[in-house]
């Protein structure tokens, strides 16, 4: 095995120096382009931003320590970048098909503790909603009147009053038993969406939503803050 090669690559110990040097230069570049972006955090990007910044981070590492990419391309690109950037954002501003063309639109998922049929379409799962919730201290879903999807991925999850709470889809991590046929009169809930109501004992279960075939006891308690 060469050392120097695994060491070095192509290039001899010269050019850490230059690569020392490029990197502080690029550095440099990449602070003043973000400054230049604003100042949302990585939570608060869009996919179009995130786009941005891939991109920008792509032009930046390049010419740190490959020795046949110059510095001054790098910056021209840093400044197309940034100027489309600024160009797209102000016909966001000024229009509102680019800015759902751009930027997406919050949608609703779940309403009145049902989980909603518009909820397959959208780049989220079961388990990622109900460990959201579980955050947020909900144990079923009657504790929750909404959450919305919002543009950049996070969820808004808005609660029913103490009073309000009704019988729910439970959503902790326990072994809970699921029937297709009713043991005992009581409220159930639909396993897939949670759409929840009173059923007879040995009756088929049968959800009025979406056609699932399994349901779980409901739970109706209130949420611990």
């Amino acid at each position: 095995m060469d050392l120097d090669s695994l060491l070095f690559g192509q290039e001899d110990a010269r050019f850490l120096l230059d690569t020392f040097i490029r990197t502080i230069i690029m550095f440099i570049v990449i602070l003043v382009g973000l400054r230049v972006l604003g100042k949302r955090g990585i939570h608060q990007l869009s996919v179009f931003e995130l786009g941005v910044i891939i991109g920008l981070g792509s032009a930046a590492g390049d010419p740190m320590f490959y020795k046949d990419v110059g510095i001054l391309p790098a910056i021209v690109v840093f400044i197309v970048v940034i100027a489309m950037y600024r160009l797209v954002t102000f016909l966001v501003v000024k229009n509102e098909k680019v800015e759902r063309l751009v930027e997406g639109k919050a949608a609703y998922i779940l309403k009145a503790g049902v989980i909603l049929k518009t909820f397959k379409d959208q780049p989220i799962g079961h388990d990622e909603l109900f460990s959201t919730l579980r955050q947020h201290h909900v144990s079923h879903l009657g504790q929750v009147e909404s959450v919305i999807l919002e543009a950049d991925g996070n969820l808004s999850i808005f609660f029913y009053a103490d009073d309000e709470v009704v019988a729910g889809l439970p959503i902790l991590p326990d072994d809970i038993d699921e029937f297709e046929t009713v043991p005992e009169e009581g409220i159930y809930s639909c396993v897939l969406c949670g759409r929840t109501r009173q059923m007879s004992v040995q009756s088929k279960f049968c959800c009025s939503d979406c056609e699932h075939t399994c349901c779980v006891k409901a739970i109706g308690t209130t949420r611990i803050n």
